[in-house]
């Protein structure tokens, strides 16, 4: 019997395999270095665009003219080729691809590492380099080599103030930095039950920290509701008796709050071993937890109160600024003394928006603390929401209460 990756790709695991792709993205980083390949293979125009988008989403605004310039040629080939394009403040490129885009049983690529995060829908979801994402602008497909998969069963459901971010920051100490590379992660049991689907998606997300081709779930109940409500009629994915090349277990009742501490997003510590670390600046966002599920947990943990240092949170996309605006959930994050960022990447690649300066520390809801990546000199440490925002008000690590 089939993984799911086998079932998508509709080879079995080794086997190399040519794949039309259903849905194709770049940001408006990777876009530009799409654009020049696609260029130097003597492309003239796109033949077909209904299934290639272009996001911009990782240094929007623009932070200096050089990347003006850039963003301007590829905001006009967007525009004149046709292709699904979404400019500042739209949002990030995988999560506008998580909002009704991608459907179960899919083949979507991203020109982007955490390109594996639309793989919560039942999708095959992959990241791949510029020159690839060139071929598939040119062809409309591409070849993969079909990953083994490691079984992640989950059991039980999350209790008091742990979160999918705890859940995801444990799971990857487990397999280590390399201990899934080029593999698929599946997450099975009847723990994936409880799991909406924002916390998938966050699952996912991380999936490539473990060097993993792609990180996925069965289409369930949960996932035919949410894309009910963007318009979509789908049908659940039923998983088979499979072999995978690993197994793992996790009892979601024993995860607690934890964090990953520099330079490695393996390297793990509950939150109380580091209680009273002080802090510079706490970041929430980013394609792991920046949805609207996300803002409305800090806010009510902040509501009525002020935090301690600069904190900095940024909606993943213009959908979830505009459900917090509606909600009220952003007025209590302005009022407990927060600062709001465009929709898009902010400061998680360091580029813009919140760079750290040498010496400084923050505590950041992303998905990379490696050397260097928020500024020279300065430290990240990964934690989930709730961790963040007890953060906040105190000025140094702190335990979170229940949300």
């Amino acid at each position: 019997m089939e993984t799911l990756s086998e079932r998508i790709l509709g080879a079995s695991a080794g086997e190399y395999v040519d794949r039309a792709v259903d849905h194709a993205y770049v940001h408006d980083g990777t876009g530009v270095l799409t654009l020049e390949a696609w260029k130097s293979m003597g492309a003239k125009r796109i033949q077909d665009a209904a299934h290639l988008h272009v996001l911009f989403d990782h240094i929007v605004p623009a932070n200096n003219s050089t990347t003006a310039t850039l963003q301007h040629e590829l905001r006009e080939f967007a525009r004149s080729s046709f292709l699904h394009f979404s400019d500042i403040g739209g949002g990030i490129c995988h999560q506008i691809m998580s909002e009704g885009v991608v459907l179960p049983g899919e083949v979507v690529v991203g020109a982007d590492s955490h390109s594996c995060t639309p793989g919560a829908f039942g999708a095959f979801a992959t990241g791949v380099g510029a020159t690839d994402m060139a071929a598939i602008w040119m062809t409309g497909e591409t070849w993969f080599r079909v990953p083994e998969s490691i079984g992640i069963h989950l059991s039980g459901a999350l209790t008091g103030a742990a979160e999918a971010k705890d859940l995801a920051l444990t799971y990857v100490s487990r397999l280590g930095m390399d201990g899934a590379t080029y593999r698929a992660l599946e997450f099975i049991g009847e723990g994936t039950a409880a799991l909406p689907m924002d916390d998938r998606l966050t699952l996912c997300n991380l999936a490539v920290e473990t060097g993993a081709k792609a990180g996925m779930f069965y289409a369930d109940d949960v996932t035919v509701q949410y894309l009910k409500t963007a318009g979509h009629a789908v049908k659940p994915q039923e998983p088979e008796p499979c072999r995978y090349i690993q197994e793992l277990d996790f009892d979601l009742p024993d995860i607690v709050p934890v964090i990953a501490v520099p330079p490695r997003v393996d390297t793990i510590k509950p939150v109380h071993d580091l209680a009273g670390l002080p802090l510079d600046q706490v970041f929430v966002g980013t394609c792991t937890n920046g949805r609207y599920a996300d803002l409305a947990r800090f806010a009510r943990i902040v509501k009525g109160k002020k935090v301690a240092i600069r904190t900095i949170v940024v909606p993943a996309s213009l959908a979830v600024l505009q459900e917090a605006i509606r909600t009220g959930v952003l007025t209590d994050i302005v009022e407990a003394g927060c600062t709001l960022g465009t929709p898009g990447c902010g400061p998680c690649l360091g580029a813009h928006m919140g760079v750290l300066g040498e010496g400084e520390v923050c505590l950041s809801t992303a998905n990379r603390n490696f050397k260097n990546r928020m500024g020279v000199g300065g430290e990240i440490y990964l934690s989930s929401v709730a961790t963040a925002a007890a953060s906040a008000l105190e000025g140094e690590i702190s335990v979170p209460g229940v949300s």
